[in-house]
């Protein structure tokens, strides 16, 4: 039987989901989808400076787990920049915290701007 999935905790959305050119159109072909909890990890450890385990614990997930995520997030950003082709967060295996949890605090939005969600768990 296979493991139970485990939910990625997730500070709050990201406040716009798509970037790249402005001039190109958006096919299948000329789009890359990142997940959130992908936006997450990218968030976490290079805008924030947690190391993985670090961030690990703040998603409540796994320091592999992490690493994985964090590695296809990357070759995701890279496609895009390079390739020039739009970059669309959406959907992934996640729950936004509430603010008030264990592991909450350093490099979570909510609490740092003091944002108080309640009952805003998501999973797509």
């Amino acid at each position: 039987m296979p493991r139970p999935m485990k939910w990625r905790k997730v500070c709050c959305l990201p406040e716009r989901n798509r970037f790249g050119p402005l001039d190109t159109s958006l096919d299948e072909k000329n789009i890359i989808k990142m997940t959130v909890d992908e936006y997450e990890t990218i968030r976490l450890i290079d805008l924030e400076g947690f190391t993985q385990e670090e961030c690990a614990k703040q998603m409540n997930v796994a320091r592999t787990t992490v690493q994985g995520i964090y590695v296809e997030a990357r070759k995701k950003l890279a496609e895009s920049l390079v390739n020039g082709k739009v970059l669309l967060i959406e959907g992934g295996e996640y729950r936004l915290c509430d603010g008030l949890g264990n592991g909450c605090g350093r490099g979570c939005r909510r609490h740092r701007h003091g944002w108080r969600f309640i009952g805003s768990d998501r999973g797509d």
